[in-house]
């Protein structure tokens, strides 16, 4: 017998269809919701005696890749360093139980003596790349080195050139392809399930306290001493681009200066120290007394007792360091904003921002495919299949455990590294100096790109 359907009967079968399809299993969602892969194929395997190195730079870095030592001391063991500051020298030296003869001033010390570890962790300032890492390889050593990999093309060239010819196995730390938040990309991405790529965008807000801290008043601020802000900052950001597509970049065209931190925008009554009785302190969104001494944020960087009141070591290192300067008057030359725009093969775009004056941090990505497309914020991924209608977002928090900086990335390295290392086997690492050289072919063309103002080829990396 036929039935009569009242508006509420279809009503409720259609929410119940909906639900049905809502809740159903798919392709993307069985995607999602796998455990991210941590490690490169072959899986991760005992390593044995621990690996030893030397840190070259005893700073926040070196401090960061060592502290995987200290968690797990039967992978690595860190038996030297070399650093100038005495205060950095002894706290490091005292955690990892360094004996004198093996602890240096300057990282030319370290190759003065015999191999004496598996490894150099180079964790120097940028200018200071170039030397310990030839060095290092010269006499056999494998090597973490920080990013960018040095100051020049030509530098790049011959620390990669070196790594080759004797067989060492160098990790540059371009440590978000080890985060978990764009692991889960790159496993979309490369299943296929949303379609083929058409274009990127990516921003990274820096942040404006991170900007004045590190690229107005501190170690990255100036280009001669440091980097341009693209490799010293955001050579992540065109790598991971590079490591999204699988293609070769073919063009680069950049934009960008430095706007807002000189003096001619320095407030009236503004002081060349923010502890000289500057007029505008009070109000300043960059004040130094505010930032470090009253807020008590970033003082990663002043070397600070580790015991009883900070307050007068602040006050004393606001009064004659870095870190008190106005932001105004100060011999940063570094830009506060840029754009890139990039032609890679396939026909596939991207375009990233480096924007300093935002009151957010963490990078925000959007990737458009032919049937779908990707949203993200470094914390939740929104997944959007045009084909079936869903959406499914995931959050990095929820389905994974972060137990080290840049969302996981700093430990992943090492881990990677480790294996890499102990195995002879540089396909499982998927930052070594080869797959690092094209991004920042990348942003030396881009550099070049900004001061011309015409675009650049890329050309070859190899």
């Amino acid at each position: 017998m036929q039935r009569s359907w009242s508006r509420r009967d279809i009503l409720r079968t259609l929410g119940a269809s909906s639900a049905a399809v809502a809740f159903s299993r798919s392709a993307l969602a069985d995607l999602i919701n796998q455990p991210v892969a941590f490690s490169e194929l072959p899986r991760v395997q005992p390593i044995g005696e621990p690996l030893t190195a030397i840190v070259a730079g005893a700073g926040n870095r070196g401090n960061v890749y060592s502290s995987y030592a200290a968690k797990y001391p039967g992978d690595l063991k860190i038996v030297g360093v070399a650093e100038p500051i005495l205060f950095r020298n002894n706290r490091f030296s005292k955690k990892y139980e360094i004996p004198a003869d093996r602890r240096f001033t300057t990282w030319e010390e370290i190759f003065e003596k015999p191999k004496f570890a598996d490894a150099v962790i180079i964790t120097t300032p940028d200018a200071l790349h170039y030397g310990p890492a030839m060095a290092a390889l010269a006499m056999g050593y494998d090597l973490i080195l920080e990013k960018p990999i040095a100051q020049t093309w030509q530098q790049c060239s011959e620390i990669m050139k070196l790594a080759k010819s004797s067989n060492r196995i160098v990790a540059i730390c371009h440590v978000l392809r080890y985060a978990p938040f764009f692991r889960k990309i790159k496993e979309v991405i490369d299943s296929g399930v949303l379609g083929r790529m058409v274009s990127i965008q990516l921003m990274e807000p820096v942040e404006h306290i991170h900007m004045s801290h590190s690229f107005v008043r501190g170690n990255w601020r100036n280009t001669k001493e440091s980097n341009p802000m693209l490799l010293a900052k955001s050579c992540h950001d065109l790598d991971v681009l590079l490591w999204f597509t699988g293609k070769h970049c073919l063009k680069v065209g950049s934009f960008g200066s430095l706007t807002w931190f000189k003096r001619e925008n320095a407030p009236i009554g503004s002081t060349a120290r923010c502890t000289d009785a500057c007029a505008v302190e009070a109000t300043c969104p960059y004040s130094a007394l505010r930032i470090y001494y009253r807020n008590r944020t970033w003082l990663g960087h002043m070397d600070l007792p580790e015991e009883g009141d900070k307050g007068a070591a602040i006050l004393q290192n606001l009064k004659t360091g870095p870190y008190g300067r106005c932001v105004y008057h100060c011999d940063n030359d570094v830009v506060d904003h840029q754009v890139v725009m990039m032609q890679f093969e396939d026909e596939v775009t991207a375009n990233f921002n480096m924007e300093a004056h935002t009151s957010y941090a963490g990078r925000r990505i959007r990737i458009m495919f032919t049937n779908g497309d990707i949203v993200g914020d470094e914390e939740t991924l929104t997944f959007s299949d045009f084909t079936t209608g869903e959406t499914v977002r995931w959050n990095v928090r929820e389905n994974t455990e972060i137990s080290s900086g840049h969302g996981g990335g700093d430990f992943g390295l090492v881990r990677d590294w480790l294996q890499a290392v102990s195995q002879r086997n540089p396909a499982l690492l998927p930052t070594t100096i080869e797959n690092s050289m094209e991004s920042h072919l990348m942003a030396f063309k881009a550099e070049e790109s900004r001061a011309t103002g015409t675009m650049k080829e890329v050309g070859s990396a190899g």
